[in-house]
């Protein structure tokens, strides 16, 4: 039987045309579907057991690759995941989770005492911060000390919170705080007399060999008292022989 060579390459090409029909309709549709996969699904805000059976439900395996502490969150929730909720992803892909952890607590620092500046180091060095400075007139606590704090020392405090602290500001104005001129040279425990506002009144002398001679013993006024009205403070002053008190009764 011979074969019609035009009705055989007419058939072939029928035949390949509607298999390339075919496979651009209904094959090719299947495999870019199959090649791009699915949205990945957002388990971000969910606690971590219902996140990890939410994405084995699609499919995926979740893992926790990090942990954040922090007091924005609570604890155990997804906070961030890989890949995100915006890329499309293949059946089987293991998804990285950031979860939140409660965030860790520092012991605060004893503060009582210590300088403005000094106590906000210590503060930085825990993790803490500053919240609030209050500043008060104390006649007990040099200006510039941290007379109050709180939390108190030794409390303990989430990183990342707040110390409330209270700066004195000294003597305050019109009143007069008596220094502490023990040991000092007659000379030099005039000018802190006169700075602190008071005056010299009688000076005294006695003899003593365990203090360089002429330097203050003893003083009328203790120091640190806080008084109204400026006041004169007498000094005893110390000597080696009563004998030089004569040759320096001028000075």
């Amino acid at each position: 039987m011979r074969i019609n060579i035009k009705y055989y390459f007419a058939c072939l090409g029928s035949i390949i045309i509607v298999s390339v029909f075919l496979f651009d309709l209904l094959l090719m549709p299947l495999y870019v579907r199959h090649g791009q996969g699915n949205y990945m699904v957002n388990v971000k805000g969910k606690q971590l057991e219902y996140a990890l059976d939410i994405l084995s439900s699609e499919g995926h395996r979740g893992l926790v690759s990090d942990t954040m502490f922090s007091a924005a969150f609570n604890p155990g929730i997804v906070i961030d995941q890989y890949p995100s909720t915006n890329m499309k992803v293949k059946e089987g892909r293991t998804v990285r989770l950031t979860i939140a952890n409660a965030e860790r607590s520092v012991m605060v620092p004893d503060l009582i005492g210590r300088s403005e500046r000094s106590a906000e180091l210590d503060i930085s060095q825990v993790g803490l911060e500053i919240d609030t400075v209050y500043k008060e007139y104390n006649s007990d606590v040099p200006a510039g000390n941290v007379t109050w704090q709180y939390p108190k020392g030794g409390d303990m405090l989430s990183r990342g919170m707040g110390v409330h602290l209270t700066i004195s500001l000294g003597v305050p104005p019109n009143f007069f705080q008596a220094p502490n001129i023990f040991g000092l040279s007659k000379k030099k425990a005039i000018v802190e007399i006169e700075k602190s506002g008071f005056s010299l009144g009688k000076v005294y002398y006695r003899q003593n060999e365990d203090l360089i001679p002429y330097t203050v013993l003893d003083q009328s006024l203790k120091p640190g008292t806080v008084l109204e009205k400026s006041a004169t403070i007498d000094l005893t002053i110390s000597v080696l022989d009563m004998q030089d008190i004569f040759n320096n009764i001028v000075d």
